[in-house]
């Protein structure tokens, strides 16, 4: 592939190092982005993993949230509503997934019951393999099949869907492990497939390479589109 695809990675720091690669990795230039930026300059939007979403942002008091970051809160609200607008290409990973939840109008579980199923501890490399099923005829089955494991490091979780937002994969206890827009080119998961893959592959997981080469896929037809 060429490197004609440019994806808007927003974060902070070196959290987004291993979202660079991965997205490198699957044949696009990935920029990172610390401040807004117009959409027209991309073609499309990645929001990575990183720390809880203010609970405000969706209408609730703090019953469990950490560690938030308000002005990264309010550049990835802004970016995405860039994006959205634009009708452009958007993929969540983790925080990514539920800020796209939060953006479209729905909420967050706060802390999880079963945190254990979904993370060994805090940090970046306290990932844990679960099993999951995707729907039927869904983007990810199509990738993975209907049943495969996957890696996560969370103790949030999309609670009600926002609007036009479609679940398509669920863990065995029934957390939603990725999101799709009904109508709009954004899909999100909970997630790491950039731990999944290249110098991160794992044996005990499926290949996280796939869905983000689907989704500069994505991109790549939505730019020929226009």
């Amino acid at each position: 592939m060429s490197r004609e695809i440019r994806v808007a990675v927003v974060g902070v720091g070196k959290q987004l190092n291993n979202y660079l690669k991965a997205v490198s990795g699957v044949g696009a230039a990935p920029v990172p982005v610390t401040a807004p930026e117009a959409a027209g300059d991309f073609d499309g939007l990645l929001l990575p993993g990183g720390c809880d979403i203010d609970p405000a942002r969706y209408g609730q008091k703090n019953n469990g949230s950490e560690g938030m970051n308000r002005a990264l809160d309010e550049l990835q609200l802004g970016m995405l509503d860039v994006f959205v607008k634009a009708g452009k290409p958007v993929f969540g990973i983790c925080r990514g997934h539920q800020m796209i939840n939060v953006y479209f109008g729905g909420t967050l579980i706060q802390h999880i019951g079963t945190t254990q199923r979904h993370t060994r501890g805090a940090g970046a490399n306290q990932d844990k393999a679960h099993a999951s099923h995707a729907e039927k005829g869904s983007w990810l089955e199509r990738l993975y099949g209907s049943e495969f494991f996957v890696n996560s490091s969370h103790h949030q979780a999309a609670d009600k869907l926002g609007e036009g937002l479609v679940a398509r994969q669920w863990a065995e206890d029934g957390i939603v492990e990725a999101l799709e827009h009904r109508t709009l080119p954004i899909y999100c998961v909970q997630w790491h497939p950039e731990r999944m893959c290249f110098r991160y592959r794992r044996e005990d997981t499926v290949d996280g390479s796939l869905v983000l080469a689907d989704f500069v896929e994505t991109c790549r037809k939505r730019k020929q589109e226009r």
